[in-house]
This record gives C-alpha cells, structure tokens and sequence, in this order.
C-alpha cells in the first residue's frame, strides 16, 4: 500500500521526520501555512559534549502580526551562522564522518540567508545529497486543515509532539557521559553513520 506523507519544511529534520520521509511513496511540503514561534521551523537539537544543545535561527516575527512561514526573514544582526558551524565543529569534529560531509554543509553556514522556508528547503536539499536520497517532494499550493490524501504529520513541526518510532542506539561521540539521546537533528545520524545513514533510516519502525 503507498503512503504518503505531508510535512512541515524544518532546520535540519530531527530522525522521527527523515524517517518518515525515506519511508514514504510521496511526499509534499506544506508551503503555506501561518508562521508559529518555538517549532522546528527554526529550530534544531544536537549532541554536545554537554548533552542535547539547541540550535535556533532568530527570525523577525511578532505573534500580533499573522504571516505565512514563506514570509518570515531571518534575523541577520547576529552572526548565527557562524555560531551554529562552530557549534556543530566542537561537537562533530572527532565524529566518523564530520570531515567527510565538511565541504558539503559549510556553505550552508557561509551563504547569505533572507527567508526561513527558503534556507529550510536548501538545508534538506544538501542533506539529500548526502544521503543519496532520492526523493521526489511536492509543494502544497493552498492550505487544507483536513488532508484526505495522505497521513498528516504537521504536528511533528511542534518538539512537543513526535512519532510513535523505534529508535535503535546508534553510537554517538558523547553517549559515553551522557548516554544514547533520541531523534536528534538528521546532522548526529550523518556524521555517525555516514553512509548507513539512509539504510537506519528505512529500517525505523514508524507508526503512522
């Protein structure tokens, strides 16, 4: 049976969501739905030396004004690129695959960003790359609260809402002080699995 899957576009997609999307027959991106603060549209969690460490992207956005995601800029007057790149340096660096996906993903952190949705699709698009995924995604054109043709995974935008998954322990850099931490950004798959990435991806028992 073909399944397919609507989600929201977010920074770096934790595991629970790039699973959802290896397994699915289709998937499409919601493009136009109202912007909400605190979901992972802006925002992702890694594995520091200290434990789980949020990366956040500032946005210029206030709840008075309602505005589309595809609306919202980022907010530039701090340099969080280079912050998250040095974060995810002190936190990869002696990593299996750090160096190999390097060259890869830096450019993402150098390139001048303006809107959220638009660096949001550029950053899936290179993890795509690197995990040879081949994926073909729709874009939705209108927003539908109801979808009659595919499983409706929206709320995964949300950190407090996440999948009925399986997760199996992978090994990362830090599990020797802190332990396994779950559904962390796609980036703590790739740099410890490299190019098993993809494989423990379709291999997640996901309830749907």
């Amino acid at each position: 049976m073909s399944l397919n899957v609507l989600l929201h576009p977010t920074y770096f997609p934790n595991i629970a969501h790039m699973a959802a999307i290896v397994q699915a027959d289709g998937v499409s991106f919601e493009m136009d739905d109202n912007f909400a603060k605190q979901t992972y549209r802006t925002r992702t969690y890694i594995y520091a030396a200290n434990g789980k460490l949020l990366l956040n992207i500032p946005v210029i956005y206030t709840q008075k004004n309602r505005q589309k995601y595809r609306d919202v800029k980022i907010s530039n007057t701090e340099n969080w690129q280079s912050l998250h790149w040095k974060s995810l340096l002190s936190a990869y660096k002696t990593s299996p695959f750090f160096e190999y996906y390097e060259d890869d993903l830096r450019p993402l952190f150098e390139m001048k960003a303006e809107f959220i949705l638009d660096f949001n699709l550029k950053c899936f698009e290179v993890i795509s790359d690197c995990l040879q995924l081949e994926k073909s995604i729709q874009k939705t054109e209108e927003f539908k609260h109801d979808i009659a043709d595919a499983s409706d995974l929206r709320s995964l935008v949300n950190p407090k809402t996440d999948l009925n998954f399986q997760n199996d322990a992978y090994t990362q850099v830090f599990d020797d002080k802190h332990g396994f931490i779950n559904n962390l950004s796609i980036l703590d798959l790739l740099f410890n699995e490299g190019p098993n990435a993809l494989d423990y991806l379709e291999t997640q028992d996901l309830s749907l």
